[in-house]
């Protein structure tokens, strides 16, 4: 829930050996946010949050956008997917397994409210997120701390420990500190646990910015942040403020940053690939990013199953998509066909795995595979492919619904929702009734972030319901594999099952693409595709 980027500086925390993270700044801060505006709001767009902008609740683009300018956590990713400390002084392994780590916080950042951050300000929020009963969407987040338990409730997680103000200790899986930059880790004051669906609505954070008043977030129309005064961390803020502005299509978007009514556009619509690099110029932005592309398919569908019916199928819809064909005619070259689950720019990432067949375009066989699967039981009816128009994909969700047709000789159609959120209840809920569009953008730049969220059993991104025994354990053993190159190799295991079961279909890896203004200076987009807005000036 980041742009000309050649290449990822990944470092893994998690290395072997006792390892220490310390904060560069060499007095914890001081020059940060509160002392480094220029003047004016940008202005970007959105779409509607989800949910209330709680941290660890938020699982989608929309709500994480804002929930990351409005917190800071232990650490954060800079432009280039690097650890750099955050509210964190220090964060050191305790023991060879690095299973233990003692965090040590800066004692200046406090909310935005004026109150301290706190070591109990991290692991009560952390308690309340892992525990079940209060049904946040990144709850999975936290099954690496000791003590955590998905089926009961759980008060206080045995693995956290607070030993002072500024102190506490972790007691979680070798990887874990990889992942500390996430949304899901940030902190909550006191008063967020009054009423936590209140808090969402007009939340009280301690990052670069805050809301603008308590009316900020004017629902389905903006949500308003000014720069936070009060925060004196390693970053600074170079404008006043940002105006997140929902729009119901990319395209009405677009049309507003041509005419300089919009200062920041992170997705080019499909409708404006051919031309945005034309019309924008050097305001144009095109360039590799952490987006993965799918389409999936749930496991209770009928005939889609994870049996040998619906293991045929799946594999039959994957071959019979051209994928060479839609980057090149919609995306116009920006996205590049996908080999594997994860992404190129993260660490992880592999291109040599059994079964990529099934990623290539092979029509003679989808079709065999097709007929093999209606022998075991026939297929009948029209197969709907499932998006939001809210955002740039009906044109390619129709050009795969018109493949399948054409190379299958079935009946497909798109099925189109008219907004992201509404399009996420009936995944969520198992009621979308075919397969669907799907993906992921990192949370941290590993590549066990794209796959436990998605295809882990129960975990809180799984909308393709998905259960696979062999993938479970394969993900647990990698979390605890203190050794790099091993862990890899786990991941490695888990996508080739992935690959042989299909659960979802992996489509491309969606480049970057975006613009911004005339009146806007010193736009960049980070490691995972998202504009580093605090850099951002006005003219």
């Amino acid at each position: 829930m980041r742009r000309s980027r050649v290449g990822l500086g990944f470092i893994a925390l998690a290395a072997a050996g006792a390892l220490a993270l310390t904060s560069c700044a060499s007095n914890g801060g001081g020059e940060g946010g509160g002392e480094a505006g220029a003047g004016g709001i940008i202005t970007v767009n959105n779409t509607e949050p989800q949910k209330g902008l709680i941290p660890a609740d938020t699982t989608e683009v929309g709500g994480g956008k804002v929930v990351d300018a409005l917190w800071e956590g232990l650490v954060y990713y800079d432009a280039d997917g690097v650890t750099q400390m955050g509210v964190a002084e220090s964060i050191e392994a305790q023991n060879e397994e690095n299973t233990l780590w003692e965090v040590k916080l800066r004692d200046d950042a406090v909310f935005s409210d004026g109150t301290p951050v706190l070591a109990h300000n991290f692991v009560d929020a952390w308690n309340y997120a892992a525990n079940v009963d209060n049904a946040l969407g990144n709850q999975y987040f936290f099954s690496a701390i000791k003590g955590f338990s998905e089926s009961e409730p759980v008060e206080a997680l045995e693995g956290l420990t607070i030993v002072d103000d500024h102190t506490f200790t972790i007691e979680a899986s070798p990887d874990f500190p990889d992942r500390l930059g996430y949304s899901a880790y940030y902190p909550l004051p006191d008063v967020a646990f009054e009423d936590m669906a209140a808090f969402g609505q007009n939340p009280v954070g301690n990052g670069l910015y805050m809301l603008d008043g308590d009316d900020a977030w004017k629902h389905d129309v903006s949500i308003s942040l000014v720069k936070n005064d009060s925060y004196v961390g390693p970053r600074e803020v170079a404008n006043d403020g940002i105006e997140f502005k929902v729009y119901a299509s990319l395209d009405a978007a677009y049309t507003d940053l041509l005419a300089n009514n919009l200062d920041v556009l992170d997705q080019i619509p499909d409708t404006s690939f051919a031309v945005f690099q034309d019309e924008l110029g050097d305001r144009a932005i095109n360039q590799a990013g952490a987006l993965t592309t799918t389409l999936a398919i749930s496991t209770s569908l009928e005939h889609f199953g994870m049996d040998e019916e619906g293991k045929l199928r799946r594999a039959a819809l994957s071959m019979a998509v051209d994928r060479d064909e839609i980057i090149d005619v919609i995306f116009e070259g920006t996205n590049v066909p996908a080999v594997d689950f994860t992404s190129p720019v993260v660490d992880g990432f592999a291109d040599d795995l059994a079964g990529m067949e099934k990623l290539e375009f092979n029509p003679d066989e989808a079709k065999k595979l097709w007929a093999e699967a209606d022998a075991i039981s026939p297929y009948e009816g029209t197969l709907e492919v499932a998006t939001n128009t809210d955002g740039p994909h009906q044109v390619w969700v129709e050009a795969v619904a018109n493949q399948w047709a054409t190379n299958l000789g079935i009946s497909a159609a798109p099925k189109l929702y008219p907004t992201f959120a509404a399009f996420l209840d009936d995944r969520e809920a198992d009621t979308v009734g075919g397969p669907f569009r799907a993906g992921w953008q990192g949370d941290y730049p590993g590549a066990y972030n794209y796959l436990q969220p998605l295809y882990y059993t129960d975990a809180s991104s799984n909308h393709g319901f998905y259960a696979n025994p062999e993938v479970d354990q394969l993900l647990d053993e990698a979390v605890q594999e203190s050794d790099h190159e091993a862990r890899n190799a786990k991941l490695d295991e888990v996508q080739e099952l992935l690959l042989e079961d299909m659960p979802s279909i992996p489509l491309w890896y969606q480049g970057t693409t975006g613009g911004f203004s005339e009146n806007v200076d010193n736009v960049a987009f980070g490691w995972n595709s998202v504009p580093i807005f605090n850099e951002i000036t006005t003219k």
